[in-house]
């Protein structure tokens, strides 16, 4: 369990803040506690041997050999000495005593806390087939998982991407861009169903076949055949068979809510959060992918997988162990980059009423702007990225173009909005 130790704390300083996990929102979490004026000791825990680094290059620029291993860390060491945060990598918490306020890692002593935040993340969900147990059958999470994909990538002579979300998408991009023959399986009846409008769907859907990616919608995975204990085949829900020594697997992921749950402060979901990152105990907080969170754009509680989000939630939960609670602003933003197409996305489009159009679809840059009673709910872009400054603006802001200002390319949305 090494630790990479802090400056001294501040004198006077008693209160010890201990953030469970090396992700954005952890991160994020330990730097508002600080820049919030929290002067006690604080202590940054991860599961992995490295420092928190950069995760949306893994499945673009890093396996494309764009972006080199140690361009990653999100922050410099000096940035941990300098602000008295002891880093300790390799620590993996299997338990929670909320009566003791104790955390544990593996066999180590329980370390106490003042005060907690969980930003565990999420795992990757694992494949229930014959053969998933395969070599050559992976998932893509972390900084290692993108190690041992990258190596396999250079080798693999038919590349099988199980599910057509962002990360099955973006590997799918990245080894058709490397030369590599990729075909995708989804088994729903369109692309990223559960995150964009079919009318992206449809678009990833061209934009894929023309690179030469074979996408095969409403097909399911029935099993993995293996010669020598490796990975050769698949078997499509649709009867045909697929040639592949590479298989990736991007079904989706479960938070990492284990030690949580044992002590009843979370469900399989996530854990619960208000908003302002507490939790239902006193002086135990949650950011990031492992939580649920009651969102302004949506009916129910959401659990949000996306950078953004995390950030927002770690931010807050900083702030709030500092003493100067700050609600978490809760605006969902996304993006993607897929060949030569940017997709971003901010607010959420499922419940609106209308959608209209801006832009050209046929030339790959154009934005849907959604609405729910004529009021704006979401902007999704395909290589617009000023739709997305303004949508963000209008939706922080409380306001809306009508759905004829946005569908109008001659019309500047921007003499709407305050002046800043």
């Amino acid at each position: 369990m090494p630790v990479l130790a802090g400056a001294v704390a501040p004198r006077g300083a008693s209160h010890h803040l201990v953030v469970v996990g090396g992700s954005y929102a952890g991160l994020q979490a330990v730097a508002s506690a600080r820049e919030s004026g929290f002067g006690g000791r604080v202590t940054l825990i991860t599961a992995e041997d490295h420092p928190p680094y950069q995760r949306p290059p893994l499945s673009k620029a890093y396996l494309l050999g764009k972006v080199a291993e140690d361009a990653l860390p999100l922050r410099a060491e000096s940035f941990y000495r300098d602000a008295a945060i002891d880093l300790v990598t390799g620590c993996r918490v299997s338990h929670l005593d909320p009566v003791r306020r104790t955390i544990t890692c593996g066999q180590d002593r329980p370390m106490p806390f003042d005060a907690l935040v969980i930003a565990c993340g999420a795992r990757a969900r694992r494949l229930a087939v014959p053969g998933a147990e395969l070599d050559g059958v992976v998932v893509l999470r972390d900084l290692a998982d993108a190690r041992a994909l990258r190596e396999r990538l250079t080798a693999a002579t038919s590349v099988l991407i199980v599910g057509g979300g962002y990360i099955g998408l973006e590997v799918a991009a990245s080894a058709a861009s490397l030369g590599k023959p990729v075909v995708v399986l989804e088994a729903g009846p369109r692309l990223l169903a559960r995150a964009v409008p079919p009318q992206i769907s449809d678009h990833l859907v061209r934009l894929h076949r023309r690179r030469g990616v074979t996408i095969r919608l409403g097909t399911g995975l029935d099993r993995l055949d293996g010669e020598g204990g490796r990975v050769v085949r698949a078997m499509g829900s649709d009867g045909a068979r697929y040639p592949c020594d590479l298989v990736v697997v991007g079904v989706g992921a479960v938070p990492n809510v284990d030690f949580a749950q044992a002590c009843g402060l979370a469900t399989p979901a996530g854990i619960a959060i208000d908003a302002f990152c507490r939790t239902g105990m006193e002086g135990v907080y949650a950011a990031g992918d492992c939580t649920v969170q009651p969102n302004a754009f949506a009916d129910s509680p959401l659990r949000l997988e996306c950078v953004q989000n995390a950030m927002d939630q770690g931010r807050s939960a900083g702030a709030a162990v500092a003493g100067r609670p700050e609600p978490c602003p809760g605006i969902p933003r996304f993006w993607s980059d897929q060949f030569d197409a940017k997709l971003q996305s901010v607010g959420l489009s499922a419940g609106s009423d209308l959608s209209v159009i801006r832009g050209s679809s046929e030339e790959g840059r154009f934005s849907l702007f959604h609405f729910r009673q004529g009021h704006l709910r979401a902007v999704d872009s395909v290589n617009r990225p000023g739709d997305q400054i303004i949508g963000r603006r209008f939706l922080a802001a409380g306001l809306s173009p009508t759905p004829d200002q946005a569908r109008d390319p001659a019309f500047d949305l921007r003499t709407l909005l305050p002046v800043s």
